[in-house]
């Protein structure tokens, strides 16, 4: 016994042949929380993550933990100065140096509304977020809208935090850099070799920044930490490693 289907139903029957089950997809990982513990018993930042990103920005990583402690030992740098972080995910490198006293941070990362929304989401728990602004910004682009915020000024402290596994970037990125720079500014470099075979294409990019930007380029120091993952036993040493270089004019 057949079934006659007008020419409406059939329609609605083949749009629905290519809708997937609502449970086909799995939900989005969501986002998570991680508490900071400052240095010198300062207290903790419960720092919100990202719960995916193709920038990696979905964690805090090694790199950045040791960027935000050094700054909270150095207030120096940047106390009442201008600051801009490049390739912020999390941001936490900007939370510290707004809580100590700098005139102003300027906190970016690549124009994705998760990522930006996370940002400003931290700067908004943040005890001091009245002098830090988030701004989205691709490398290399006009820097009118970052410069704007601080009055047409350059910046006296750039942090590049966890960026230059970066390698196809290292040139806009390193443009950007000494664009932005104030004559007597710093610019902080701190990285981790997440991918250990290419270690020679992440440290190729303070040969950049010699021969081609003119920068002095003094390496700060090398420590190693635990690595984050657990992976290949032959590369355990180079991942714990923590490299930390200062770019001047």
């Amino acid at each position: 016994m057949g079934h006659n289907l007008t020419a409406s139903q059939m329609d609605l029957d083949l749009e629905n042949i290519f809708q997937e089950p609502e449970s086909f997809r799995p939900e989005p990982p969501k986002e998570s929380f991680v508490d900071y513990e400052r240095v010198d018993n300062k207290g903790i930042i419960n720092l919100r993550l990202v719960g995916a990103s193709p920038l990696w920005g979905h964690l805090l990583w090694n790199a950045g933990k040791y960027t935000a402690n050094y700054l909270d030992q150095h207030p120096e740098l940047y106390r009442d100065k201008n600051v801009l972080e490049l390739g912020a995910a999390a941001a936490l490198p900007s939370l510290i140096c707004g809580l100590n006293g700098a005139a102003k941070v300027v906190s970016t990362d690549y124009p994705d509304p998760d990522l930006l929304y996370n940002i400003q989401y931290n700067v908004d728990h943040c005890a001091s977020k009245k002098n830090i602004v988030v701004k989205g910004y691709i490398w290399g682009n006009d820097y009118e809208e970052l410069q704007k915020e601080v009055n047409g000024e350059k910046f006296d402290l750039i942090i590049l935090s966890d960026v230059v596994f970066n390698h196809t970037e290292h040139l806009k990125l390193l443009r950007t850099t000494k664009d932005l720079l104030a004559k007597d500014g710093r610019c902080f470099v701190v990285f981790s070799p997440h991918r250990p075979h290419l270690l020679d294409q992440d440290l190729k990019f303070f040969d950049i920044a010699e021969e081609q930007f003119q920068f002095k380029v003094d390496r700060h120091e090398l420590v190693n930490w635990k690595p984050m993952f657990e992976e290949d036993e032959e590369t355990v040493e180079i991942r714990s490693r923590i490299y930390s270089y200062f770019l001047t004019l």
